[in-house]
Formats: C-alpha cells, sequence, structure tokens
C-alpha cells in the first residue's frame, strides 16, 4: 500500500522514552504538496479524505484556507481544492493586526474532516488562537461550509478535534487533552471542559489532542517534543487509553515516533492507520502527508506496523 508498506512487516512497538531514537523505514509521502497537521477521514460513500494545515512557506502566519484531497485507494489522490477560504468565507476569524493595523498573523492551522449527523464538519484553529468548527451546507466534503458560531470561537486556544460516542454524543476535544460535550445542534459547548489526563503526567501531550475508540477502548492522542540522549528533539504522537470515556487513563506513552499531531482512521477492510507529517530533522521527510499502518497490542497500546 502507498506510504509505507512493501513486502513482509512486523509489528514493531516502542516504551515510553527510549535511549534511541527510533527510525519509521519505508515511510514515504502520499503526494508532493506541502501539508502538516495530517487528517483523513472516510466517507460513507467509502472515498478517502485528506485535510491538513497547508500554505507553506507561510503557513504559520499566513494561509488561504482549507484544501481538501480524495482518494478511492489510499494510493492515487486527486485535489478537490479549496473548500474554504478567508477572502470569500470568513466571519470572526479577521487576524491580528500589527501596530499599523496590517494583518500580521491569519493562518487556518490543523483542520480535521469527521462525518456525522449526516454531514461533514472541519473543526480547526487560528495561528493567533481561537478555534472553530465548520459544517457543510450540502452534506459533501466539498461544502459549503458555514462556521457553526459566527460570532467568535469556541475556545482560546488551539487544535480542535471531534469525538462522536456509540451513544451519538459529540464531544469538543482541543490543545491538551480539554473535553466537553457539544450542545445537540453543535452550535456551542454544552458544558464547562474537563482535562483528560494519563496516570503518569499532567498531561499526554501539550497539543494536537484527538479521541477515538478502538474495541470498545478510548484512545487519547497528543503531540509532545521528546529528547533523545538529552539532546536530540522529535515531534512524537503521544498516547494513552482508557475503558471510561472520563478516565483514568493509562500511563502516557509513545505511539508513533515523529508522528506528532496526527489522527487515527479505520480503512474499508477494517485496518487502523495513523497519519504523519514530518516536523524534524530526522523525519524521513518534511512537511509532506503518509500514513501508516497500526495497531492494538495485548496491553492495549497503538504500535507502528512498519517494515523490517
Amino acid at each position: 500500500m502507498l506510504a509505507c508498506l512493501a513486502g513482509a512487516v512486523s509489528a514493531v512497538a516502542f516504551a515510553a522514552e527510549p535511549a534511541k531514537l527510533p527510525q519509521m523505514p519505508g515511510l514515504k509521502p502520499l503526494f508532493d504538496y506541502p501539508v502538516r497537521d495530517t487528517c483523513v477521514c472516510l466517507g460513507p460513500d467509502k472515498i478517502y479524505y485528506l485535510i491538513g494545515t497547508t500554505g507553506h512557506p507561510t503557513w504559520w502566519t499566513r494561509n488561504e484556507g482549507v484544501r481538501i484531497w480524495k482518494s478511492k485507494d489510499l494510493k492515487t489522490w486527486e485535489a478537490l481544492g479549496l473548500v474554504w477560504s478567508f477572502e470569500k468565507n470568513m466571519t470572526w476569524q479577521k487576524g491580528q493586526l500589527d501596530k499599523d493595523g496590517k494583518i500580521a498573523s491569519r493562518a487556518l492551522w490543523a483542520p480535521e474532516l469527521h462525518y456525522f449527523k449526516g454531514t461533514y464538519w472541519i473543526p480547526y484553529c487560528l495561528s493567533y488562537g481561537g478555534t472553530g468548527i465548520l459544517k457543510s451546507q450540502s452534506g459533501k466534503p466539498e461544502g459549503p461550509y458555514l462556521d457553526v458560531k459566527q460570532d467568535g470561537p469556541l475556545t482560546g486556544d488551539i487544535d480542535a478535534s471531534l469525538f462522536a460516542d456509540d451513544d451519538g454524543s459529540v464531544y469538543f476535544v482541543w490543545q491538551n487533552g480539554r473535553i466537553a460535550r457539544m450542545k445537540d445542534d453543535m452550535s456551542g459547548l454544552a458544558e464547562p471542559p474537563r482535562q483528560l489526563k494519563p496516570a503518569n503526567a499532567g498531561q499526554v501531550g501539550f497539543e494536537g489532542a484527538f479521541l477515538t475508540k478502538i474495541k470498545g477502548r478510548y484512545h487519547l492522542i497528543c503531540a509532545d517534543f521528546m529528547k533523545w540522549d538529552g539532546k536530540t528533539s522529535t515531534y512524537d504522537c503521544m498516547a494513552a487509553s482508557s475503558e471510561n470515556l472520563f478516565g483514568p487513563y493509562s500511563e502516557r506513552y509513545l505511539a508513533v515516533p515523529g508522528g506528532g499531531h496526527n489522527v487515527l482512521f479505520e480503512d474499508k477492510d477494517g485496518n487502523w492507520w495513523s497519519t504523519y507529517f514530518g516536523n524534524d530533522d530526522r523525519a524521513p521527510f518534511r512537511e509532506r502527508p503518509a500514513i501508516l499502518r497500526v495497531e492494538i497490542d495485548q496491553d492495549n497500546r497503538i504500535k507502528p506496523v512498519l517494515e523490517k
């Protein structure tokens, strides 16, 4: 399959903070276009849709908005183009101004794509702080999209995500594992936020929170910078799991080396994957979208399935 896997594979598990930097053999970009914070969603039409932060090299402070790609097989990807833009669609997202009144920062970061309640949703954040959710008015991934709360952000933080539980309740998940149930009409938060914490730390990671449920167990992943040999810093995917939504959660552990700010998704055959983009010099490539197979081991831990 594209992204990584050809020939024999073996499951490789990683300890929480190994002395040697783990490698990611065989991992390759899905296509050659600058994307950070990669997210893949399998739609009800059995098409895969990919989304992420775009706009290189100015994406830290300026970009256009949201771009989406689609694929039938995770191998060949087709661009759907810009589905939401600051120029045409912004409401409260007017940007951060400098002392001269000019826009100093106005970039949309880490959009994700989710499907439930008969349509697509894009949780997102902005470069100068603030989170929101876009709703597809057509029920299609290309939109058009409208913000569910047009008078201001849902929170003042970053890195927005959504999680739909088995009972139909939808939760807003953001920053470092904060969580709050959404109102039934998705117009805002229905309750004060809580903080999901692992057993061995104050947080799973400092940003990029994402929550999913696999085989009846909740898995929270977050991004964090890790030190190797006391000097090498990598942007990794850390994780913890629980039998209950609000915990207690297990100890945090390293799930996907170099895979910080990623999501997990299930393919049409029931296999689970992690997204990836490459954030540091130790990654096999930088700021390109990728995916790799993962599985849940006997200790309920996420581990990559990599080439030998």
